[in-house]
């Protein structure tokens, strides 16, 4: 496979083509596989790994410092008050520092402007651990959890329920990239923004994906294979969150909108969970439900994404 990631970033789900996106989820099976039966090895052996975050989180900040510690190299945490993007300090200089010092970085921001200020002048890899524009860490995740219960991702049709958010448009490229046909079911005045659906629809021509949104939950997810819902209200939309609650009120992944979809059908959340507004606990626990599979996946999808960039091995 004819694949050149070394030095690369990864700031958004079509910074990879289809080969390369393929080359990952297949170089994050074998990590996994190679970590499950005691076999890892150091490949970021003397690596650092520069973590910035303006928003808390949980999963990705273990998700990567444990990813890195387990290839052999280092992470280092930065709080939103070690920095102060574009306070204290230009991003431009963070980058430049930053580049001189860690060997990758990845920052968790509320602008998409900023990892791509970061990426444009650190001189090392970048990677998007979120923003508000896209999550593609996340996504890569999510498509490996996919493949790892339904065995493929071509042909597959994931339905998006909720908010046309960051994981929604990682979704969207996602399944333009890999042919898995995706619809966004959300209200109206909440749908992914018309660039991004255009640009993925035209993306998905070559693969044969249909990117679609639609409005009502039951016709969306009749014979789906994959339905996937996240908070209603982002961090950084608290102020908006009861008016959310209201608008959001049927858009709700429980049991019978399940039981609507692929007998084989996969239920996958990207956490956390507001349990009793966008999904319910009984259908986040059901044999259905992949979850937890995707919150470990993070790890395994994100080191082969830093093994990627930093080594060039896929």
């Amino acid at each position: 496979m004819n694949v050149h990631l070394q030095g690369r970033n990864f700031v958004a789900m079509k910074d990879f083509t289809p080969v390369e996106l393929q080359a990952v989820l297949d170089l994050a099976r074998q990590l996994k596989q190679e970590q499950k039966s005691g076999r890892a090895t150091p490949l970021l052996a003397n690596k650092t790994l520069a973590m910035i975050f303006q928003k808390p989180s949980l999963r990705t900040r273990v998700s990567f410092e444990t990813g890195m510690t387990q290839l052999g190299g280092h992470a280092i945490y930065l709080a939103p008050s070690d920095i102060k993007l574009g306070e204290r300090e230009t991003t431009e200089d963070i980058a430049m520092v930053l580049g001189r010092y860690a060997d990758v970085i990845m920052a968790r921001v509320f602008g998409h402007h900023i990892v791509e200020e970061l990426a444009r002048h650190a001189g090392v890899p970048v990677i998007n651990g979120l923003s508000d524009h896209e999550h593609p860490c996340q996504i890569v995740a999510d498509l490996q959890t996919i493949i790892e219960r339904r065995g493929q991702l071509k042909g597959l049709h994931l339905v998006f329920v909720g908010d046309g958010n960051n994981v929604a448009h990682s979704l969207m490229y996602g399944g333009a990239l890999t042919g898995m046909h995706v619809t966004v079911a959300c209200p109206p005045g909440y749908e992914p923004q018309a660039s991004v659906l255009e640009e993925c629809q035209m993306m998905a021509r070559t693969t044969g994906a249909k990117i679609q949104v639609r409005h009502e939950v039951m016709e969306a997810v009749r014979g789906a294979d994959v339905v996937y819902t996240d908070v209603w209200a982002s961090m950084g939309q608290e102020a908006e969150a009861e008016k959310r609650r209201r608008a959001f009120v049927g858009y709700q992944i429980n049991v019978p909108v399940v039981q609507a979809m692929n007998t084989q059908a996969v239920v996958l959340h990207c956490l956390p969970a507001h349990y009793g507004e966008e999904i319910d606990y009984p259908a986040s626990r059901l044999p259905n439900s992949a979850i937890f599979d995707q919150a470990e996946n993070r790890l395994h999808a994100q080191k082969a994404i830093m093994v990627a960039l930093v080594t060039g091995k896929v």
